[in-house]
């Protein structure tokens, strides 16, 4: 990247999506959410109520086991 820092953004294992801030976030519909954190963590697994950002709903419930459709864990 010319004249730019590249955005770093670190992907936690079975959570969400960390982005240093601020974002700018354009959903589909095209409406925009803006955070002006310094680090903000977008939900990687659309269980979050306040999507895009995380909420931490990935911690309170299980996943299916890859390949089995089992529930595991309480994620």
């Amino acid at each position: 990247m010319v004249g730019r820092e590249a955005t770093r953004v670190v992907v936690v294992p079975d959570g969400p999506l960390l982005v240093e801030g601020p974002v700018e976030v354009v959903l589909p519909d095209g409406s925009v959410r803006l955070s002006e954190r310094p680090v903000v963590a977008l939900c990687a697994c659309r269980r979050s109520r306040t999507y895009p950002f995380c909420d931490t709903s990935h911690r309170r419930r299980g996943r299916p086991a890859p390949g089995s459709g089992r529930v595991v864990g309480q994620g």
